[in-house]
């Protein structure tokens, strides 16, 4: 699927984005922890050489294959639902870096497992990612991931494996002699919008398509980030709003393939920041499982907008990190639901604290569900002073 050269180059695109995620430089000694599904041992064990090769220590974890995931799901008491293995808190509390390879063998056995048996495990696994946020936010660790094409993905995209490997090598540029050079010019672009959008002091954002009529509101103390080496690829940028804020629908008119489960055609409809009303043209019953995950799940954590100009991803890829960076004709928005990004907040990250961040109206959920519409739209931004600007139209910023 992928040349030599190609699967090199992924994996210096991936220590690119891995040291550009972390605020802090990485030094010798360092600690990195390389998850990857085994479909992707062969791109591990790459980067695990590149990581020795820097003098850092390289930390292999191979994910749960399907069939394992789905016996957990399936058979795992209550007890062996919530078990936490030991080593995992004292590990992401000590590494550095955190790199996953996500190469998924089947991405619809979970279809038949209960969703909550899914939400008590995530649940109950949520403090590793508050360590990693705290973490992160003290410079102490960065992350970043990538997906490795497999026959599963393909099908359900409606590709053939090597097209679909074609999707990710164009997407992330390994058809270039240079690809960090392309990655740095699309960041150093990337850093004058948002530098652009974060200058206005912005009330509320109204987004409009032919199924979607929501407003957002960013909240205080907030910046949009994006495009900062987390993800490969990643053409977002996005904030997490204040949550209360939210009214209106949204529809996401692009498929989402969530723990086994296929939904379409989401619709929801939010009040006062939560969602009141919701109907999928398929997984319907899935969707309000999530909803109901916990008091956080039915508000939204992040919204997101993908300009067409640096996003060369133009097929559905039934996979989230590829999906949520569609570019196509009109480019995307996404929203989340569930828990926010506290790297968005404006301020200095050492004294966002849990009340603070409550405060603020940063959402927290054990979800972080992206629903993505690619429908031709115009963001508008209103002003604290009340005058209105188009900052988005026709799948690109108006900067």
């Amino acid at each position: 699927m992928f040349t030599l050269q190609q699967m090199q180059r992924y994996a210096d695109v991936l220590v690119w984005g891995l040291k550009t995620a972390r605020s802090e430089r990485f030094k010798k000694n360092d600690i990195v922890l390389i998850r990857y599904d085994l479909p992707a041992v062969s791109l591990a064990e790459i980067l695990y050489a590149k990581i020795l090769e820097m003098g850092m220590h390289p930390v292999q974890r191979v994910s749960l294959t399907s069939t394992m995931e789905k016996s957990f799901y399936s058979s795992g008491s209550k007890a062996q639902l919530v078990f936490q293995t030991p080593g995992d808190r004292k590990l992401l509390e000590e590494c550095n870096g955190y790199i996953v390879l996500h190469g998924p063998e089947s991405i619809t056995h979970l279809q038949r497992v209960d969703p909550r048996k899914i939400s008590t495990a995530a649940i109950s696994r949520k403090y590793l990612r508050d360590i990693m946020d705290k973490r992160e936010a003290k410079g102490e660790f960065g992350w970043t991931l990538c997906t490795w094409p497999t026959e599963e993905l393909a099908e359900h995209a409606g590709m053939t494996v090597r097209d679909y490997a074609g999707q990710i090598v164009k997407a992330c540029f390994l058809n270039k002699r240079a690809p960090i050079d392309h990655w740095k010019t699309i960041f150093k672009n990337a850093q004058q919008i948002k530098k652009w959008l974060n200058r206005m002091d912005v009330a509320a954002y109204r987004i409009e398509s032919r199924r979607t009529d929501l407003t957002i509101t960013p909240g205080r103390q907030r910046k949009w980030i994006g495009i900062s080496g987390h993800n490969i690829p990643s053409f977002e940028l996005f904030l997490s709003p204040d949550w209360r804020g939210t009214s209106g629908v949204y529809y996401a008119d692009q498929p989402s393939y969530r723990s086994g489960n296929l939904v379409e055609g989401v619709r929801l409809e939010f009040k006062k920041g939560v969602v009141t009303s919701m109907r999928a043209s398929k997984g319907e019953k899935f969707v309000q499982s999530q909803l109901s995950m916990d008091k956080g799940a039915s508000r939204v954590g992040e919204f997101s907008l993908t300009d067409k100009r640096f996003s060369k991803i133009d097929r559905f890829m039934a996979n989230t990190l590829f999906d949520e960076n569609f570019g196509g004709h009109n480019g995307n928005c996404h929203i989340a639901l569930g828990a926010s990004y506290a790297d968005t907040f404006a301020g200095k990250p050492s004294v966002l604290s849990a009340k603070k961040k409550e405060n603020l109206g940063f959402n927290d959920s054990a979800l972080h569900w992206d629903l993505v519409n690619t429908e031709k739209k115009r963001v508008t931004a209103r002003l604290a002073d009340g005058k209105e600007i188009v900052i988005y139209e026709n799948g690109q910023f108006k900067r």
